[in-house]
C-alpha cells in the first residue's frame, strides 16, 4: 500500500506567463507558494480474486477490467502512460474542492504518478514529476493549462519559478524571515466563494486573448520581481497588497470569463472594508479569494464578507511525497491468474 499526499498551491504573481502560447515566445515568471491542504492517492496492487481489475475511488466508485474502460481520464492515462499492467485499487480523498482555483487538478494528476512510480519500486525526483505532470495534462489529456501549478505543488514552499522559451524551468525557493514569514502569513485571509468551475475552459478564453494583451502579460511578469524584492529586502510586506491590486485589475481585463459579477462585487466589498488588495485564485471563474489584510482591517473585512467560509491561510514546505509505503505481503507479479493461484494453495 502506498499513499502519496501533494499540497495544494496558490499563486500570487506571474499567473498567464506559464500558458506555452506566452512563455515560448517570452518566458515566463511566477511567484507561488504550496499551502497546507493536500490531495491524498491511495494505491495497492489489487489481489486477482475479484470480478473486476481496477477498482477507482473518488467523488464516484469505478470497477473495471480493461485501463480503457476506466472513466477519470487522469487516472486512465496515467496507468497507460507508465504502462503498469497489474491490477489496481486507486482511492482519492481532497482537503479542499476540486475546480476551485488551488491547482488541484495537477496536485491529483502528481499524487497518481508519484504513487505508480512507488508502486513499480521507482522513485521519481520532484524536477521529473513535475515535467510527467505537465505531460499528463497538456499533452495526453489535451487540457488548457500552465505549467505552474505542477511545479508549486511538487516541489512545496514559497517559490519564484522561471520558465525558459523551450519549456525548462527553475525554481528558486524564497527563504524568509520568521518574522516576515508571519507577518505575510498572518495578512491573507482566504475565502471560498461556493462555486466550481472548470478551469480549462476559462483558461481558454485567456489563452486565446494573448496576441491582443501583450502588454498587459509584461506588467504581469515584471510584477513578480518586484513582489520578490518586497518580500526580501523590504522593511514589511503591506507592499504585496497594494500590488495584488494592481495585478488583479489587468488580470480581469484579460477576460470577461475570468471575474464574473459575483467576483466583482465579494473583491469591492472587500476593498471598501480595508483589505489593500486580492485576487480570484487560478485560471478565474469561481473558487478561492485572497485578500492581504492589515491586522486593524480584518473584522472589517471579515464582516463584509460573512457569507463566505474563511479557511486559514498555512503554507507548507515538503510538496509532493509518500506519506506511507507498505509491501504487500505477497507477489502478485507470481500470480498469472485465478486458477493457478488457488491450485498452489489447494496443494498446500
Amino acid at each position: 500500500m502506498i499513499i502519496v499526499r501533494t499540497p495544494y498551491r496558490v499563486s500570487f504573481f506571474g499567473g498567464g506567463t506559464d500558458y506555452p502560447a506566452w512563455f515560448k515566445e517570452h518566458g515566463g515568471d511566477v511567484l507561488g507558494t504550496s499551502i497546507a491542504y493536500y490531495s491524498y492517492m491511495h494505491g495497492r496492487t489489487l489481489p486477482p480474486f475479484f470480478n473486476h481489475k481496477y477498482l477507482v475511488s473518488y467523488s464516484k466508485i469505478e470497477k473495471t477490467n480493461l485501463v480503457g474502460e476506466i472513466e477519470h481520464p487522469v487516472v486512465r492515462e496515467a496507468i497507460k502512460y507508465l504502462e503498469i499492467k497489474q491490477g489496481l485499487e486507486i482511492q482519492y480523498h481532497g482537503d479542499l474542492p476540486a475546480r476551485s482555483g488551488l491547482g488541484s487538478s495537477s496536485s491529483f494528476s502528481a499524487s497518481i504518478l508519484n504513487m505508480l512510480h512507488m508502486l513499480k519500486g521507482e522513485k521519481v525526483n520532484k524536477e521529473n514529476l513535475s515535467k510527467e505532470s505537465i505531460y499528463l495534462e497538456q499533452t495526453l489529456l489535451n487540457e488548457n493549462v500552465g505549467v505552474q501549478d505542477q511545479i508549486l505543488t511538487v516541489h512545496g514552499g514559497l517559490n519564484h519559478v522561471k520558465i525558459e522559451p523551450n519549456g525548462e524551468f527553475k525554481v528558486n525557493k524564497l527563504e524568509l524571515t520568521i518574522k516576515k514569514k508571519r507577518q505575510f502569513e498572518s495578512n491573507i485571509l482566504m475565502f471560498y466563494t461556493g462555486v466550481s468551475r472548470f478551469a480549462s475552459k476559462v483558461a481558454a478564453d485567456s489563452i486565446s486573448a494573448i496576441p491582443k494583451k501583450q502588454a498587459d502579460l509584461y506588467e504581469l511578469q515584471k510584477m513578480v520581481d518586484i513582489a520578490i524584492n518586497t518580500l526580501i529586502n523590504g522593511n514589511n510586506t503591506d507592499d504585496l497588497g497594494l500590488l495584488l491590486n494592481e495585478s488583479w485589475k489587468i488580470k480581469r481585463s484579460l477576460a470577461s470569463s475570468i471575474a464574473p459579477d459575483f467576483v466583482d462585487d465579494i473583491y469591492s466589498k472587500a476593498i471598501k472594508a480595508g483589505a489593500l488588495g486580492g485576487k480570484l485564485l487560478g485560471a478565474g471563474g469561481g473558487g478561492f479569494m485572497i485578500f492581504y489584510v492589515q491586522p486593524k482591517y480584518k473584522q472589517q473585512v471579515l464582516d463584509a464578507l460573512s457569507k463566505l467560509l474563511l479557511v486559514p491561510f498555512v503554507t507548507e514546505e515538503e510538496g509532493s511525497k509518500v506519506i506511507f509505503n507498505e509491501k504487500q505481503p505477497y507477489s502478485l507479479t507470481a500470480m498469472s491468474g485465478k486458477n493457478e493461484f488457488l491450485k498452489r494453495n489447494i496443494q498446500k
